[in-house]
């Protein structure tokens, strides 16, 4: 059973920066995913990362959002730099594509002053 848990948000000032983990666990080493999902929006795709670690980032957040990834762990991470108030959602990991019916509970970021 594919299982992905997500932590290492919290509510952060902006300018500042987090790092976010994401453990899966039931599924082989394969591409994965960041997704957000804002209040009232859309989940969006935030950036992705192969197998090997060639990376992707959505173009409207290239330059302050980092994937990366630990394959012995197999342990998914998002480091955020700069963040701005419009960062504040629900951030999943997942694999992509996205196996739909494995999404987990997300960890919460908060940008506020």
């Amino acid at each position: 059973q594919v299982q992905l848990v997500e932590s290492g948000g919290g509510l952060v000032q902006p300018g500042g920066s987090l790092r976010l983990s994401c453990a899966a666990s039931g599924i082989n080493i394969r591409p994965m995913a960041w997704f957000r999902q804002a209040p009232g929006k859309q989940r969006e795709f935030v950036a992705r990362i192969s197998v090997t670690g060639v990376t992707s980032v959505a173009n409207s957040l290239r330059g302050r959002f980092t994937i990366a990834r630990d394959n012995v762990k197999n342990m998914v991470y998002l480091e955020i730099d700069n963040l701005k108030p419009e960062d504040t959602a629900l951030y999943y990991c997942n694999t992509y594509p996205p196996i739909t019916s494995s999404w987990g509970q997300g960890t919460q970021v908060t940008v506020s002053s």
